[in-house]
């Protein structure tokens, strides 16, 4: 049998199919659709320079690699390569050749410093550390049972403080933009990331076909974007809170807490029966308030980091 590594076809449903597949036999914590893995293609940004492998064994997909430059960070030079091969499809070499063609394809980007991330299981992690990757920091997946959980009650907000819905900036979601930039910068990471570029936002975030705006709950001070949980669907029962950030001048309120328990109750009442989200192990504040929600870990990732010569 002969694995053969290729470029995802976007415009064929099976590939995308395939693809989707893996992603949730290996992460089924992580919310994928085939429009959601299509999107992310169709508007990627040029300096990202984006490819979606995928490792074929008898016309089957096995394996996939999620490979680009992180063009929004301010150090230059850093690639990211994400190789995830179906559990039950392992020891065939997919893994390797989709390791192989991630690193020459950012290597001839000028790609200096790669980063991946790797399941904390043994396999997994002496895996990567054969292809010369050196671990560093963890991040953790968190899952609720949204569907039996006794979720705090709702309080009424402060005064001077409003709950909206991410649907209520749907004419002008510049506020929402400038919110998650300054949030995002103040993320615990190895890889900084700066958001400057609006329409770039709109494309990869606001009009991203998993995000829902209904479920996405913003905390207004005095009428201006303090707090918000960004939130995601798959079009089943699985709903994310992808980033949950307060700006800085109005942190220490609890005001990221009320947003999101906002938007985990507007989610169940929706009729979601599972809750997904994820944190750097070192964003200890994040932890305590969706461990205080009744989230558990599920998983954890091991970042991991090569340096090209």
């Amino acid at each position: 049998m002969t694995v053969l590594v290729r470029d995802l076809r976007p415009d064929a449903r099976a590939d995308l199919d395939g693809f989707v597949r893996v992603r949730h036999r290996a992460l089924p914590f992580m919310l994928f659709t085939p429009e959601s893995v299509a999107h992310d293609i169709a508007h990627a940004h040029p300096d990202a320079h984006l490819r979606r492998l995928v490792a074929e064994e008898d016309g089957e997909i096995i394996g996939t690699a999620q490979v680009g430059i992180a063009h929004d960070s301010p150090e230059p030079g850093q690639g990211y390569v994400n190789v995830y091969v179906d559990p039950e499809r392992t020891r065939r070499g997919a893994g390797g050749l989709l390791v192989r063609a991630a690193e020459e394809h950012l290597a001839a980007r000028g790609a200096r410093r790669l980063l991946a991330w790797v399941l904390d299981e043994p396999g997994n992690l002496a895996f990567a550390e054969r292809h010369g990757y050196r671990a560093a920091r963890s991040a953790h997946f968190l899952r609720l049972d949204l569907a039996h959980a006794t979720l705090p009650p709702l309080p009424d907000p402060p005064p001077g403080v409003e709950l909206r819905k991410g649907s209520d900036f749907a004419d002008d979601p510049r506020p929402l933009f400038r919110l998650d930039a300054e949030t995002t910068a103040d993320e615990p990471s190895d890889l900084d990331t700066e958001f400057t570029d609006y329409e770039a936002w709109l494309d990869e975030t606001w009009r991203h076909p998993l995000f829902s705006p209904e479920l996405t709950s913003v905390a207004l001070v005095d009428g201006r974007p303090a707090a918000f949980s960004a939130a995601r669907t798959d079009g089943g029962q699985r709903y994310g809170t992808v980033m949950t950030g307060t700006a800085r001048a109005f942190r220490g309120r609890g005001l990221a807490k009320l947003a999101k328990n906002a938007s985990l109750h507007r989610a169940r009442a929706a009729g979601f029966t599972e809750a997904f989200t994820g944190n750097d192990a070192g964003n200890g504040p994040m932890i305590a308030i969706n461990t205080w929600f009744g989230y558990r870990v599920c998983a954890t990732e091991v970042r991991h980091v090569r340096e090209l010569g």
